[in-house]
């Protein structure tokens, strides 16, 4: 061998002197504490630390495609600051500081972050690392699993956007991009969003997931699927761990029974207890019942729900018919998870409004029996249909099929209505029991001290007499729900009154009070919850536009007339018309 050969071998070898000559023996990845260092030169001034060449089995050197290489085979291992890279075979750039690893490639920062891959590279200047095929990061708190990856060992953070799959001991989680930083355990999931957990599934496209707290975060629209029900919102949080979620942006609990929604929403699933504010809409799949309100309490193991503020409002519609009730509080129960025996009951109170069609109605407190279709009325309740005021001590409003059937008035049960002369026809008695048929009050049977005032007519323009009856019972007829006679039971004492003999104390029954100014209309019971009256548009701007151009006709020429002796003088305006009178109030 000849001197000059001899000496460009020695010159190769000689950053790797007692550890590799030929075919090196096996080494240890971790170099030991007093391990020798390759001799290179010092970095350039504003660029990371040289790569330092801890171990190679076999080492080849020169120019390949114009750039100088070290080709190092079996055992290779390199180290910068807290980073070691190990891999089987890799490049190092001499004109640079960047290796490119090949086979079995490991990344490892301190004691707690790792990555694997089938391929690297690895950039010391920039101190980044780029990981292809089958790349795995793992630290003390998760998993991810990614075709490609790329890692910052400054900052700390890594990278992907080729599918990642993350594991935890609760949890998984994939994504179509990601972004992780470890320094704050948060990761950054972007695009075709699932996460799963033991009792949960999560889905969206835009998560930040902390892997310390366990809590997802979450911007634009996201569903989770829980073994109770299903979440919606397009904004909050979700923590694993406890299973509280969040919710803000059009959240919804969806059960089998029942969908509670609001622009805010904690729900507690261990507790089974949510909260909701704001536009609060619960609505009953099986019964098309919705409640609204501002804000709603759900305790899903009680069966429970219950709205206030803003005066909620019940809507209710079958075969056609809505009933819509408002009142200060609506508490909703239902049956309790796994049970079946437990009624369906709406209570309301205080305050209570009622519309629908040609029924409105008013009273403290009210209990409306789903399963049988069934209202209940109490303390001081009224009820007004079509012309008709009904007043008791409670009162039942009974349905079948959608529409009401009848109602039972109990305990001074006094029923009025106006005829066209607005004189007050009334009747009296213990109970009462009104009779429909097609929504309009067809019959009412007064049971027990009835009493009776009916003002006869002549043909609807003068009243000729008023009829006072005395019975033990009563039934009343109606014809397109006016009153069209009466007729006496058992045991009446009449006596008819002619006009010039009527007394102010005998024209009214004892508690007759006409209260039509307190009988609610479509839109105080609706209020804002219900809000269907469309929205004005604001006025747009008026352009000023040029006055069009009237188009010249061309005509024969005529002479100019001659102008007139003396000046012309407007005539005066017609006066307006008088205006024609308007009724105002309503009937």
């Amino acid at each position: 061998m000849s001197f000059t050969r001899f000496f460009f071998l020695f010159f190769l070898l000689l950053p790797l002197c007692g550890q590799a000559q030929g075919q090196a023996q096996p080494v240890p990845r971790r170099p030991a504490a007093r391990s020798p260092r390759p001799s290179i030169a010092p970095p350039v001034a504003g660029k990371g630390a040289p790569i330092q060449l801890l171990t190679a089995g076999k080492l080849l050197g020169g120019d390949f495609n114009g750039v100088k290489i070290r080709k190092l085979i079996d055992n290779v291992s390199f180290q910068q600051e807290d980073t070691f890279l190990y891999c089987d075979s890799a490049y190092q750039y001499l004109d640079r500081n960047e290796v490119e690893a090949f086979s079995n490639v490991r990344v490892v920062q301190g004691d707690t972050m790792t990555i694997t891959g089938d391929k690297g590279f690895y950039n010391g200047d920039k101190r980044t690392a780029r990981m292809v095929g089958n790349v795995v990061m793992r630290d003390t708190r998760m998993t991810l699993t990614t075709p490609s990856l790329v890692y910052d060992l400054n900052r700390k953070t890594a990278s992907y956007t080729e599918t990642g799959h993350l594991t935890d001991p609760q949890n998984t989680l994939d994504s179509q991009q990601g972004f992780y930083d470890t320094n704050s355990k948060v990761f950054v999931f972007t695009n075709n969003v699932h996460l799963v957990t033991p009792d949960s599934e999560l889905n969206n496209d835009l998560l930040r997931y902390n892997t310390v707290s366990k809590i997802a975060y979450f911007d634009g629209p996201t569903r989770i699927k829980g073994k109770q029900g299903n979440l919606y919102a397009e904004g909050g949080n979700y923590n694993t761990i406890t299973r509280v979620s969040n919710f803000k942006k059009n959240a919804k609990i969806d059960t089998p029974n029942y969908l509670l929604g609001g622009d805010e929403l904690v729900y507690d699933e261990v507790k089974m207890y949510g909260v909701a504010k704001g536009h609060v809409s619960l609505i009953s799949k099986k019964d098309n019942l919705t409640l609204r309100g501002d804000v709603g309490r759900y305790w899903r193991a009680l069966g429970r729900t219950k709205l206030y503020g803003g005066r909620p409002v019940v809507r209710n519609i079958s075969d056609k018919d809505t009933l819509y009730m408002a009142a200060d509080t609506l508490v909703s129960v239902e049956a309790r998870p796994g049970q079946t025996t437990t009624r369906t009951v709406l209570y309301a109170y205080p305050r209570v409004k009622i519309f629908r069609g040609e029924l409105q109605g008013i009273c403290d407190s009210l209990t409306y029996d789903r399963q049988d279709s069934i209202i209940y009325l109490n303390r001081n309740p009224v009820l007004w249909q079509a012309k008709n005021q009904l007043t008791a001590d409670s009162m039942q409003i009974r349905s079948k099929r959608g529409r009401i059937d009848e109602m039972r008035l109990f305990g001074n049960a006094l029923a009025v209505d106006q005829d066209t002369l607005l004189n007050f026809n009334q009747t009296k008695g213990r109970s009462m029991m009104a009779y429909f048929r097609d929504n309009k009050l067809r019959r009412v049977d007064v049971q027990g001290n009835a009493e009776s005032i009916f003002y006869a007519l002549e043909n609807d323009t003068a009243t000729t007499g008023m009829n006072r009856v005395l019975s033990a019972n009563m039934r009343m007829l109606f014809l397109e729900s006016k009153l069209n006679r009466i007729t006496v039971l058992s045991n009446p004492e009449a006596r008819f009154v002619p006009p010039h003999e009527f007394k102010p104390d005998d024209q009214r029954l004892k508690g007759f009070q006409w209260l039509a100014k307190e009988r609610p209309t479509r839109r105080q019971v609706l209020g804002k919850q219900f809000d269907d009256r469309p929205k004005k548009r604001p006025a747009a701007k008026k352009k000023a536009t040029p006055a069009p151009k009237t188009p010249i006709k061309k005509t024969p020429a005529k002479p100019a007339p001659k102008p007139p002796a003396r000046p012309l003088v407007a005539k005066p305006a017609a006066p307006p018309a008088p205006a024609k009178a308007v009724p105002t109030g309503r009937p």
